[in-house]
């Protein structure tokens, strides 16, 4: 499993900075809302006013737990919000006619997932919990408005359909099993250092099944480049505690994959 701690105290010091002195945010209020998952990338970085970011709490629903194997949505559900992952760790997948799943993303503390589904009106995919897990929920309809109202933040919901589509772009090319598990977790290690997690060392919450399945790749296949990798030191890794030892070897071998 994933185990990711809450964000570091000094939150509310980076919170103020972003926001004009003289308008003095309810941060109990705004905490309780986003400080501590991903709504602090969607809204706070943007330079919001206290108004705006007001609005926008006062839009999210309470964080909801969930188990492993739990789903927020499946497909056909009826797209109705967007969920930002709160703490733990989000797989979403499909599944073929003979039970076949097929690994689309990880979703990690930070991240917002049901963005595929804005078009449709019905998620496409499926999303699990891999272990215990929060999210909080962002109505779409009235974020949708406010995000009418508010340029910069539709700006900020536009920038992470682009994400998406890079990441699923970077799928597309030919490359080496070694240069897309590298590039996998380079990707883990930036994602959560954007977060102020360690950029070195974190736990896997995703099995190394789900790896090989998302990167297109045979689980033995997957298995023996951890292997090679922990033989010529570039990562140490028991059962699914990860250390990158090595993290300039990783990032050249990674440089040519886009972020995955």
């Amino acid at each position: 499993m994933l185990y990711v701690p809450g964000l570091r105290r000094d939150g509310e010091r980076l919170i103020m900075t972003r926001l004009d002195s003289q308008a003095r945010l309810n941060l109990h209020h705004l905490r309780k809302a986003c400080s501590d998952c991903s709504l602090t990338e969607l809204c706070l970085p943007m330079g919001l006013n206290k108004v705006d970011v007001e609005r926008l709490s006062a839009l999210v629903k309470p964080s909801v737990p969930l188990h492993a194997g739990e789903h927020v949505f499946r497909i056909g559900d009826m797209f109705q919000a967007i969920y930002a992952v709160h703490s733990g760790c989000f797989k979403t997948y499909l599944t073929d006619d003979s039970g076949r799943e097929q690994v689309l993303g990880f979703h990690l503390p930070g991240e917002l997932m049901g963005l595929g589904a804005i078009y449709p009106d019905r998620h496409q995919v499926n999303a699990m919990a891999l272990d215990t897990a929060t999210i909080c929920k962002l109505p779409y309809p009235e974020l949708s408005d406010l995000a009418v109202q508010v340029p910069v933040l539709q700006r900020q919901i536009f920038r992470f359909l682009s994400k998406d589509i890079v990441r699923a772009q970077a799928m597309s090319g030919d490359f080496t099993a070694e240069e897309r598990l590298a590039a996998f977790l380079m990707s883990l290690s930036q994602r959560l250092h954007m977060r102020g997690y360690s950029a070195t060392e974190f736990i896997l919450c995703m099995t190394r099944r789900d790896i090989a399945n998302y990167l297109r790749l045979a689980t033995e296949t997957v298995s023996r480049v951890f292997a090679k990798f922990q033989d010529e030191e570039l990562i140490h890794v028991e059962r699914r505690n990860m250390r990158i030892v090595d993290v300039k070897r990783m990032e050249n071998m990674s440089r040519n994959v886009s972020q995955l």
